[in-house]
């Protein structure tokens, strides 16, 4: 039973990926058919983001009360719904309104997972997680892609509704499985569910590890963000890439990032989450000097991958590290605002970037990526510090 709850589990974290690219691979046939400027994109996203950010931070007071299996359930009610919406949605104004059950459905089953997993599993299991995560948003472009090739945007929208319907009878399904399965735990930790302590975000936030926590999930995610929306536009206006390639090296940045967390999942039972996390932000500082250094532009696409490859392996390790650093008790908080800081880096800092390139050019794009694994490193190596944790080549 253990193994098919956990199954389930990695199945809805695929579903969970699945969205995240699929507006972003439909929006140039969706604002042509919808008859709407490309620039309105922005505003779907927006709304979105804001309905993960608000279920992140309520999703600590839900799960009490409702339990993970009835929050994940709903959730993924929800965002099948807002899919089946977005198939059939006829105007722009639509489309915004059914991006809040999107977002709120998505961060809630982020948030009651990711808590669900560092609890009760290894690290090995929470970097899987977050590989099966990898394989949906890799994916559903390519998935969009057959649609649009043989059909509409609205035809790739529905498969993704069917898949996440899947999903959801998959949830109801083992809704009995949650109170009865047994938990592996790491050496040294309790079993079973803790009682959650309660704790509001503003409570949370003056304390100083939370706040270095949320700045490294906050930049760690930024460096996502910008990769995914604006690395096909450097490798363009600086880099005099054609188009059609440049547009491929988005799936090599996410083939890299679930490379990444797969081979964290498999080096998690000999390395401690926090050797991972520091190892990848090395490989990310190689993987920025590749894109810094005056190199041909072959070794671009190696840079973005390894930049994906490197970044990957701390949010599902820090999110492992949660219960740790922080306290049983408080860790499903603690994770809802650390993932609501994700948001609001995903939110803002790509915009601010894209203005920024916009006025000054596309050459800053490396800069800005060093600039933010910089502050990952820095806010990283605080919490560590505060902690008590200093780096060593002993597992923990």
């Amino acid at each position: 039973m253990a193994v098919v709850l956990l199954v389930v589990i990695y199945v809805a974290f695929v579903g969970l990926g699945v969205p995240d690219s699929l507006f972003g691979a439909a929006w140039p046939a969706m604002h042509v058919d919808l008859g709407i400027p490309v620039s309105w994109g922005s505003a779907v996203t927006m709304v979105t983001c804001c309905g993960t950010i608000v279920s992140s931070l309520s999703s600590a007071a839900l799960i009490s009360r409702f339990g993970t299996g009835r929050v994940t359930a709903v959730s993924t009610a929800l965002t099948a719904a807002a899919l089946v919406g977005f198939a059939v949605a006829p105007s722009f104004p639509w489309l915004c309104l059914l991006a809040i059950p999107l977002g709120l459905g998505a961060g809630a089953i982020d948030t009651a997972l990711n808590n669900y997993v560092a609890l009760h599993y290894r690290a090995t299991h929470m970097n899987f997680l977050h590989c099966a995560y990898g394989v949906g948003i890799t994916v559903s472009p390519f998935l969009m892609s057959i649609a649009l090739t043989g059909g509409t945007w609205r035809d790739g929208y529905l498969e993704a509704a069917a898949v996440q319907a899947a999903i959801m009878a998959a949830t109801i399904a083992i809704l009995p499985l949650w109170s009865r399965v047994g938990h592996e735990s790491s050496p040294g930790e309790q079993d079973g569910e803790p009682e959650a302590r309660a704790a509001g975000p503003l409570e949370l936030v003056r304390r100083r590890d939370i706040r270095l926590a949320c700045l490294v999930f906050m930049a760690s995610v930024a460096v996502e963000g910008i990769c995914n929306t604006w690395c096909a536009s450097y490798l363009v206006s600086a880099r005099g890439m054609a188009a059609g390639a440049a547009a491929g090296m988005v799936t090599v940045y996410y083939v890299g990032v679930t490379a990444g967390r797969f081979l964290s999942g498999v080096l998690a039972n000999r390395l401690s989450s926090k050797q991972l996390v520091g190892l990848g932000q090395a490989v990310t500082f190689v993987a920025v000097l590749v894109l810094l250094a005056p190199l041909p532009l072959a070794a671009a696409p190696v840079g973005l991958f390894l930049v994906g490859f490197g970044n990957s392996p701390l949010y599902p390790n820090m999110l492992h590290l949660t219960p740790r650093l922080f306290g049983r008790d408080l860790s499903q908080a603690v994770i809802g605002v650390q993932m609501a800081a994700s948001y609001v880096g995903s939110l803002t800092l790509p915009p601010l970037f894209g203005l920024m390139a916009e006025r000054v050019g596309f050459w800053l794009f490396p800069v800005a990526l060093l600039v933010l694994s910089v502050v990952v490193l820095a806010a990283f190596l605080g919490l560590m510090a505060l902690k008590g944790w200093r780096p060593r080549l002993a597992r923990r």
